[in-house]
């Protein structure tokens, strides 16, 4: 007698979509909208990049280099070459100020030169009065000739240092303090050795010598 169970079929059950994917994945193929359109890849990897990465990747390298730089502090060689020329000028300025009022040595060997030149034309002969010109006050007046030179040329720089922002292409920074606060001594200084000059050269504070008349 056979007692192995009779094997029957459920005809009452059917598969599912969750039990055959394949199925479930064709009829998700079918259920699509047939109007839409097929996205190249090219589109489908740019649109799976977010805005801010897209937004970045459009920016020029060299766009992104100069953003930095100009966050970057200025190089302190560049700052330090500002100015350097109008600086060096006012400089020269206050010296040439300096020396007009203290003499040079130019102004001394022009003086002993008058002074020879006086001793030889004197030599033949010649009253008191004219020798006092020709050894001394020649001389004297050389010396102020030479530092009124001096001062003028003080007076000059230092005023083309405070001018030269006016004139030309115009500075991309201001011109510093202490550039123009030494162009100033220097035309102070070139303005007073001006006055002091031409008070020397024409008698104004010290008058020449006068030679007595001799008695008899």
């Amino acid at each position: 007698m056979n007692t192995t169970p009779s094997k029957t079929t459920d005809l009452s059950k059917t598969a599912s979509p969750a039990d055959d994917p394949e199925e479930s994945t064709a009829d998700a193929a079918v259920t699509e909208d047939p109007t839409a359109t097929a996205v190249p890849a090219e589109d489908r990897d740019e649109a799976a990049v977010p805005a801010e990465d897209r937004d970045e990747a459009a920016v020029p390298a060299e766009a992104t280099d100069q953003a930095e730089d100009d966050g970057l502090e200025p190089d302190p060689f560049t700052e330090a070459r500002h100015g350097v020329g109008a600086g060096a000028t006012a400089v020269v300025s206050a010296a040439l100020g300096i020396v007009a009022l203290t003499g040079a040595w130019s102004g001394r060997v022009a003086a002993e030169r008058e002074t020879l030149m006086g001793q030889i034309q004197t030599a033949g002969g010649s009253s008191a009065a004219q020798q006092i010109s020709e050894i001394y006050g020649d001389a004297w007046h050389t010396t102020a000739l030479v530092n009124g030179v001096f001062a003028v040329l003080a007076l000059l720089v230092g005023a083309f240092v405070l001018a030269r922002p006016a004139f030309g292409t115009p500075a991309t920074r201001p011109q510093p303090a202490w550039i123009r606060a030494v162009a100033l001594a220097g035309v102070a200084l070139g303005t007073l050795g001006v006055l002091i000059s031409a008070g020397m050269y024409f008698d104004l504070f010290l008058s020449l010598p006068v030679a007595g008349t001799p008695a008899g």
